[in-house]
């Protein structure tokens, strides 16, 4: 099987690597705040969906033989409000402290395409809870993980110190990673790209 994943995400490498996904990376590179902005006041599914569709329909363009995964996630606070990658340590600080004690949602898509023809869709959410962490536990978490957490929606990772920041999670932890894993691992199966 030869699959292009039309992202550098390194949380979607190591599924698709851990579970003996053969693929290469070829990064999309789309305005994505640009898009989010065009699609406020959208359903977060549809606005994820879009996301990982025109990922995967401009590297199936590029490279046509290939299938092609394009993949996003977004995270939902309130009906319409979607926090963005928090890019600096103050801004990681800021979107932990407005998650702490609160419900949020991830919403994860992946969409494959062939040469500029979408084969398969999916999308999938989960629902976490985050606890009511004390001040000084949240200066020792970004003191551990900063860097490394601004370029994560919600400044997170759950396979890391950032499972520590729950009380209850409802869904599939690769949704919550960004990317319904086992819907595409069951379709690849299903199409023969992967044994059965």
């Amino acid at each position: 099987m030869t699959l292009v994943l039309a992202s550098q995400s390194a949380a979607r490498m190591a599924m698709l690597d851990a579970a003996g996904v053969a693929f290469s990376t070829r990064p999309a590179r789309i305005d994505e705040t640009a898009v989010l902005e065009a699609m406020r006041g959208q359903p977060v599914r549809d606005a994820a969906d879009r996301l990982a569709e025109m990922k995967a329909l401009k590297v199936s363009l590029l490279d046509r033989e290939p299938l092609v995964l394009g993949a996003d996630s977004i995270l939902e606070t309130d009906p319409g409000v979607w926090l963005e990658k928090p890019g600096t340590i103050a801004g990681l600080r800021d979107q932990l402290l407005a998650l702490r004690g609160r419900r949020h949602q991830i919403v994860s898509a992946a969409v494959v395409a062939r040469n500029g023809q979408i084969l398969w869709r999916h999308c999938e959410r989960a629902t976490l809870q985050v606890r009511p962490f004390s001040d000084s536990w949240l200066a020792a978490y970004i003191d551990a993980c900063g860097a490394a957490m601004l370029s994560s929606v919600g400044g997170y990772h759950l396979e890391g110190l950032g499972v520590q920041l729950f009380e209850k999670i409802a869904g599939d932890q690769f949704t919550i990673r960004g990317l319904p894993l086992l819907a595409l691992l069951a379709w690849l199966r299903e199409i023969g790209e992967l044994p059965a």
